[in-house]
C-alpha cells in the first residue's frame, strides 16, 4: 500500500493545488463528460492520458480487451452494459469510442488460448469476440494486429445492438468512433472507411 499512499501524497503536493478549483466544481455541479470510452484494462493504456483529458471529461469503461457485449437485457450481471446505459442515457455523452491497443493480452488469449489460471471468467468473457476471429488476416498482415483491429470493429458493431445507442446514432445525436493505440510507438490510429489511419 505504501506505493499508493506515496502516489496520493505526490498528487496532493503537485496536482491538487493547480486542479483544486476543477475538482470543487465537479463536486458542486456533478460530472458532465463529453465522451464515453470503452478501453482495455491493460495498465499501459490509460484513456485519459492517451486523449490528453482532464478529470470530468471522459466516462471510462475498462474490461479485458475493451469488449462490448451484444445487448442482452436479462437477469445476469452486465457491468459493461450497465456503464454504457448510465453514460449514454443518464449522463448524455455526445460520443462513444472504443479504444483498442497493440500487445493486447485479451486478444492474444482469444487467438492462442486463455491461460489456465483465467478460465472462470476471462475465458467465457473473450468468447464475445468469437465473430472477430472468423475474419482471417490478409497474408501480409500481422495476425495479432489484425485481430486487435477486428475486435474494435466488433465492439462498435455490438454497440449498435443497444436500441438507445442505435437510435441517437441514426438521428445524428450520438457519434461512435474506433481507435487503436500502439504502446511501443505511442501512435494513435483512428478507424476510417479505409481501415485504421494514424492520427497526425
Amino acid at each position: 500500500m505504501d506505493i499508493l499512499i506515496e502516489g496520493y501524497r505526490q498528487f496532493r503536493r503537485q496536482t491538487w493545488p493547480g486542479d483544486r478549483a476543477r475538482y470543487e466544481a465537479l463536486a458542486t455541479w456533478g460530472q458532465s463528460p463529453h465522451t464515453l470510452v470503452i478501453s482495455c484494462s491493460d495498465s499501459r493504456v490509460d484513456p485519459q492520458t492517451v486523449f490528453g483529458a482532464v478529470p470530468g471529461e471522459l466516462f471510462v469503461i475498462r474490461n479485458v480487451a475493451g469488449l462490448v457485449p451484444p445487448y442482452t437485457p436479462d437477469a445476469g450481471y452486465h457491468g459493461t452494459s450497465a456503464a454504457l446505459e448510465y453514460g449514454v442515457r443518464v449522463l448524455g455523452v455526445s460520443r462513444v469510442v472504443v479504444l483498442g491497443h497493440a500487445q493486447c493480452g485479451g486478444v492474444r488469449g482469444m487467438v492462442e488460448g486463455v491461460p489456465p489460471e483465467a478460465q472462470d471468467f476471462v475465458a467465457p468473457w473473450v468468447e464475445i469476440a468469437r465473430p472477430a476471429l472468423a475474419m482471417p488476416p490478409p497474408a501480409h498482415a500481422h495476425a495479432l494486429t489484425h485481430y486487435e483491429n477486428e475486435v474494435v470493429r466488433l465492439s462498435l458493431s455490438n454497440l449498435l445492438t443497444f436500441p438507445w445507442i442505435a437510435q441517437p446514432v441514426e438521428e445524428g445525436r450520438l457519434k461512435l468512433g474506433g481507435f487503436r493505440f500502439d504502446i511501443h510507438t505511442g501512435e494513435l490510429s483512428q478507424l476510417a472507411e479505409s481501415g485504421f489511419v494514424p492520427v497526425s
